[in-house]
């Protein structure tokens, strides 16, 4: 069986995010078939792609630039097994386990930036998911970004039509180390 996500695009609002991305590694978390994956490997980032399902790690290993790890985050006893400051970038989408959110976080490089998009309360009026658990509070991405020292770049928080309707929160932050000069909001804006 194929990965839901293996012909899909990158979300347009990784896209619109990616160039905010410093040089330096990558990590694609809960990365599914790695179609972030290969849009930052594309960007000449080294890029490490963690899912804890194999068939959607193949596919991810099959472009260059990208290392895959098969890691189950979420099973008892598992352990956030990167260091802190790491990654100069962290790419989180359709995915939510609030118990990671501190060590992942601290894994952001100073001058890192964050990309994160999933689900929120409300969607499940769409269907899946549905459950609390895995569907966010309003605010909630702000109050994790404001509770680590990251610095708001964008955020929104409302409906979605494509690739399904669906309610989301996107948030894009940038680590204490990013000088306020150095970020070029207009990919943020959708201008080219």
């Amino acid at each position: 069986m194929q990965s839901a996500h293996a012909m899909s695009p990158p979300s347009p609002w990784v896209r619109r995010c990616a160039p905010l991305v410093p040089a330096g590694e990558v990590l694609d978390l809960a990365c599914g078939s790695g179609r972030h994956a290969r849009l930052f490997a594309a960007l000449g980032h080294p890029v490490l792609a963690l899912d804890r399902d194999p068939q959607a790690l193949a596919a991810a290993a099959a472009a260059p630039g990208i290392v895959t790890v098969e890691h189950d985050l979420e099973a008892e006893g598992a352990a956030w097994p990167f260091a802190v400051g790491r990654f100069a970038g962290i790419v989180v989408t359709n995915y939510l386990h609030r118990p990671l959110m501190a060590p992942l976080l601290a894994s952001l490089a100073p001058d890192g930036v964050l990309i994160y998009e999933t689900f929120a309360l409300g969607n499940e009026r769409f269907g899946k998911p549905s459950n609390p658990a895995f569907l966010l509070r309003p605010g909630e991405l702000l109050e994790h970004a404001a509770a680590n020292g990251l610095r708001v770049l964008a955020f929104e928080d409302g409906m979605v039509e494509q690739p399904k309707p669906a309610r989301v929160q996107r948030l894009c932050a940038a680590g204490r180390g990013v000088v306020q000069t150095e970020v070029k909001l207009d990919h943020l804006s959708g201008a080219e």
